[in-house]
C-alpha cells in the first residue's frame, strides 16, 4: 500500500487518474445493463416457449411483463453505451487515433447488432397482440442472436487489446494494414467471450430470480411468483458451473499471455515454484499480509503441478507493473469467491429440488 499511494498521485496529475475513474464508473454502470440486454431475452423466450408448449396462462404472463423491462433496460443501456462512445474519443483520444482502425472494427460490428436487436425488441413488444401464438415466439429469436453477437464484437475489441494482432506498424507510429479476422478472432477472444456470455446469463438470472424470491419470503408463494423464480433461476444455476471451468481456463491463458496480469492479482512477487494461493490480504512491501495463503495452489491451478514456475513482479520493470495491486487481488478474489458461492447456492437448491421435488421452503 505504501508504493500505491505514491503511484496514484502521481498519475493524478497527468489526469490519468481522473480518466480511468470515470471509465471505470461508466463501465460498471453499463456492464450490469449489457448483461441484461444479452440474457434477459433468453430467459424471457423460454417462459414463452413453456407457455406456448404447456398452454401455461402464468408463464406468458411473465414472458409478457419481462418483454417490457428488456425494452426499458435496452433503451436505458443504450444511453450508457452512448456515453461510453463519446469517453473514448475524450478520455483516450491517442489511443483512439492511433489504434482506432483496428480496436474500432468490434465497435462498428456491434452497432449493426444492436440496430437489429432495437427493431426486434420493437416488433416482439408489438406483436402481442397482433401476431399468431408461435410466430410471436420466433420474433424475439433475433433479438437473442443480437445480443449474442452484440456482446462477442465488443468483447472483440476488448480481448484485442490484451492480445493485439492484425496489423502492421507504420514509421510513423501508426497501424497500417489491418486484418479484420485477425483483429476480431485474436488469441484471447476464445475465452474471454465465453467467459463475459455466461456471466450475462449468470447475473440476469440470479437477478431476476431474486425480485421473485423477495416475494415469496412476502408470503406470495403463488405459481406465479414460483415459475417467475424457478425459471431464471435454474437458467443461472446450471451455466455457473460452466462458468467457473470457463474461468479457470481464462486465468491459465493469462498466465500464459500476460505474466505480469497473473503476478498482480495473484501479488506474485518472486518468481519460483510452488507458489501460494493468496486468499484475501494487503499486497504491500513485496509480500502479502493478513491473507490465507495456501501453499502450492497457485502453481498447481496454473500448470498442474506445484512445481509450475509462476514469473514474480520481480520480472517486471516498476512502471510496467499494474497500479492499486491490493485493490486488484481483493476484487479478483471476490469475484471468485461470489462465484463460488453462488455455485453452491445453486448446488443446495438442486439437490432439495430433486429429493422434495419443490422450492426450499427455508428463507
Amino acid at each position: 500500500m505504501s508504493l500505491e499511494l505514491p503511484q496514484l498521485i502521481a498519475d493524478s496529475s497527468s489526469n490519468l487518474l481522473a480518466a480511468r475513474n470515470q471509465m471505470g464508473f461508466t463501465l460498471g454502470f453499463h456492464i450490469v445493463l449489457a448483461c441484461f440486454g444479452v440474457a434477459f431475452p433468453a430467459i424471457m423466450l423460454i417462459a414463452e416457449y413453456r407457455g406456448r408448449r404447456k398452454n401455461d396462462a402464468e408463464a406468458l404472463l411473465l414472458a409478457r411483463r419481462w418483454s417490457k423491462a428488456v425494452a426499458v433496460l435496452f433503451a436505458v443501456g443504450a444511453v450508457s453505451g452512448t456515453v461510453l462512445s463519446f469517453e473514448l474519443g475524450l478520455l483516450w483520444p491517442g489511443m483512439m487515433d492511433r489504434f482506432g482502425d483496428a480496436f474500432g472494427i468490434g465497435f462498428a460490428i456491434e452497432g449493426l447488432f444492436f440496430f437489429l436487436e432495437a427493431i426486434f425488441i420493437a416488433v416482439y413488444i408489438y406483436g402481442w397482440d397482433r401476431l399468431p401464438g408461435w410466430a410471436h415466439f420466433w420474433s424475439g429469436i433475433p433479438i437473442v442472436i443480437a445480443g449474442i453477437g452484440g456482446a462477442a464484437s465488443v468483447i472483440a475489441a476488448n480481448s484485442w487489446m490484451n492480445t493485439p494482432q492484425g496489423f502492421e506498424l507504420g514509421a510513423d507510429g501508426r497501424i497500417t494494414d489491418v486484418d479484420v479476422s485477425d483483429v476480431l478472432l485474436n488469441p484471447a477472444f476464445g475465452h474471454e467471450f465465453p467467459h463475459m456470455w455466461l456471466a450475462a446469463y449468470m447475473v440476469t438470472g440470479f437477478t431476476v430470480a431474486s425480485v421473485y424470491a423477495v416475494g415469496m419470503l412476502r408470503g406470495r408463494r403463488d405459481r406465479y411468483h414460483r415459475l417467475g423464480f424457478l425459471i431464471p433461476f435454474s437458467v443461472a444455476a446450471i451455466l455457473t458451473p460452466v462458468q467457473l471451468f470457463v474461468g479457470d481456463i481464462a486465468a491459465r491463458e493469462v498466465f500464459n499471455d500476460q505474466p505480469v496480469k497473473f503476478a498482480a492479482f495473484e501479488c506474485v512477487y518472486e518468481t519460483g515454484d510452488n507458489q501460494a494461493e493468496h486468499i484475501g490480504g494487503i499486497c504491500t512491501d513485496d509480500e502479502v499480509k493478513a491473507a490465507i495463503s495456501i501453499p502450492g495452489l497457485d502453481s498447481l491451478l496454473a500448470g498442474f503441478s506445484t512445481s509450475t514456475e509462476v514469473q514474480g513482479l520481480d520480472q517486471f520493470p516498476d512502471d510496467e507493473e499494474p497500479p492499486a495491486l491490493t485493490l486488484l487481488h481483493l476484487s479478483f478474489d471476490t469475484m471468485v469467491g461470489i462465484g463460488t458461492a453462488l455455485l453452491l447456492l445453486g448446488l443446495w437448491f438442486g439437490i432439495t429440488y430433486w429429493r422434495k421435488r419443490d422450492i426450499p421452503a427455508t428463507p
